[in-house]
């Protein structure tokens, strides 16, 4: 039936920056922004039953590239993330459950529920993931890939900054779509 979170080895799996992604989109005007975040890093812990894993991750808000240096710049002031301050995103998992959407899906979907800290702001996020298997490397190790989504209200997290357009129109809208893929790597000690 295909690839299943029990293949899985239960262990500490830590995430290869080098080999995963994390990235955003946001309303912006008519259009939609997108940008990541390169500098990231974070492990999942796998439990003997997997739906009793852990995972933890933490992204360096400096990082953050829209491909413009302007605008990177004011993200990363007081007016949005404000990184002299704030510098890292944390994402700490509460829970594993088998997700009841997607069946049709090529791969297995679960929701990984946890708990995502933004300028000292802590709220609940449930993330869409779906396991894309696990197997050996051409570097004598075993990997797992993962590729989760999720919505959140930027708002939830103390990030009000916007401009007043024409109307009752904004520039910027409060959703932001986050994206994750994600390979790990068996550690061997």
């Amino acid at each position: 039936m295909g690839v299943e979170v029990s293949d899985l080895e239960a262990g500490r799996w830590t995430i290869d920056p080098v080999h995963s992604e994390i990235t955003f989109t946001i309303r912006h005007l008519m259009s939609t922004v997108r940008g990541s975040f390169p500098d990231f890093g974070g492990e999942v812990v796998i439990g003997d039953d997997p739906l009793d894993s852990t995972a933890r991750a933490e992204i360096r808000m400096g990082s953050i590239d829209t491909r413009s240096a302007e605008r990177d710049e004011h993200v990363r002031s007081a007016d949005f993330l404000d990184v002299r301050r704030h510098p890292v995103m944390m994402f700490a998992a509460t829970g594993v459950e088998r997700a009841t959407v997607g069946r049709r899906a090529r791969s297995p979907r679960y929701h990984l529920d946890g708990d995502l800290t933004i300028k000292d702001v802590t709220r609940p996020v449930r993330l869409l993931t779906e396991f894309h298997g696990v197997g050996p490397d051409p570097w004598g190790g075993t990997r797992a890939g993962f590729t989760a989504t999720a919505a959140i209200s930027r708002r939830d997290f103390g990030i009000e900054f916007n401009v007043p357009l024409q109307g009752d129109r904004v520039m910027l809208g409060d959703e932001i779509t986050i994206g994750l893929e994600i390979q790990t790597v068996l550690a061997t000690a």
